[in-house]
């Protein structure tokens, strides 16, 4: 097993560990964050009706798309995300770091939503 299929599947493992207790239900959906080399993604799920309520990207939030991959322009997806979500009526979230560390981009995105005034 090379390095990226071993770190691939450290993360899925870890993923797996955490989506045992959590799920995003109508009231409370599931914020997840996926991160790429370059870009990051955002999205509230209602995991019981197998939805998404609101999403969002560095590929399609305005002046970011350049710089993608930083944590100003992760923030500023937060803050999208949070916009949305309030127009979709979603005010309280439950955060899935999706077997990344709670650092960086990440990190960035959870303060951004928080700063758009979702609850978590």
């Amino acid at each position: 097993m090379d390095k990226s299929t071993a770190k691939t599947f450290r993360r899925d493992r870890r993923k797996k560990g955490m989506r045992k207790t959590m799920s995003g239900t109508p009231s409370r959906p599931r914020l997840s964050v996926y991160r790429s080399l370059q870009h990051i993604y955002a999205q509230l799920i209602d995991d019981l009706a197998g939805r998404t309520v609101a999403a969002a990207s560095s590929l399609d939030v305005d002046g970011v798309a350049r710089k993608g991959g930083n944590v100003d322009a992760a923030k500023q997806i937060g803050m999208a995300l949070a916009e949305r979500a309030k127009k979709a009526g979603v005010s309280a979230v439950v955060f899935d770091r999706n077997g990344f560390r709670y650092h960086g981009r990440v990190k960035a995105v959870a303060e951004g939503a928080r700063e758009g005034g979702l609850q978590f």
